[in-house]
């Protein structure tokens, strides 16, 4: 695997994270997905695989307006771990960060590794495209994008260059080489 150094721009998205007055971060509560939920066949992760995480997301996706249609710009979300504490801000690329370790993991979709969710965002099966950091993310081979919740872009035409930003939820599993 390909390490090479990822530039993110992590400003806005500490920001989700810490958003509020209290100097602590306090998460938006998200509705957790079951772990034993069933996952798609199109966003299966190959064999050889292993789990290294799960952590339910909260946030934005983030759409452009170009010839008059939206197109997708950016997500920004904060991660969380079972206790609900933010751990992991993502963002474009699509990036994930560890906040605890400054480990993150680069992924690009898997052609037709795609399952559609009526009034949300798809679930994907992506791939990893580069690391940095040898934390949490520092093997990091593939990302599943689950059980998502809103997200999805708004209809009919729009301004040329407008922007807007629609909440989604979602469940981030990772996997690395199981040997």
């Amino acid at each position: 695997m390909k390490r090479i150094g990822l530039f993110v721009g992590t400003a806005a998205l500490l920001g989700l994270a810490a958003c509020g007055t209290s100097g602590t971060p306090t998460p938006t509560p998200v509705a957790q997905a079951s772990p034993d939920a069933p996952v798609a066949a199109a966003v299966q992760v190959p064999a050889g695989q292993k789990l290294v995480g799960k952590y339910q997301a909260t946030g934005v996706q983030t759409y452009t307006c170009t010839a008059n249609a939206w197109k997708g710009l950016e997500p920004a979300a904060t991660l969380v771990d079972k206790d609900n504490k933010p751990i992991i801000l993502h963002s474009r690329g699509p990036v994930w960060v560890s906040t605890v370790d400054g480990s993150a993991v680069e992924a690009t979709p898997v052609d037709g590794a795609k399952n559609d969710v009526k009034g949300a965002v798809p679930e994907l099966l992506l791939k990893t495209k580069a690391v940095r950091g040898d934390g949490l993310f520092g093997k990091v081979s593939y990302v599943q994008r689950l059980a998502t919740e809103g997200g999805v872009a708004p209809s009919g035409g729009c301004t040329a260059g407008a922007q807007v930003s629609v909440p989604y939820k979602a469940l981030y599993t990772f996997f690395a080489p199981a040997s």
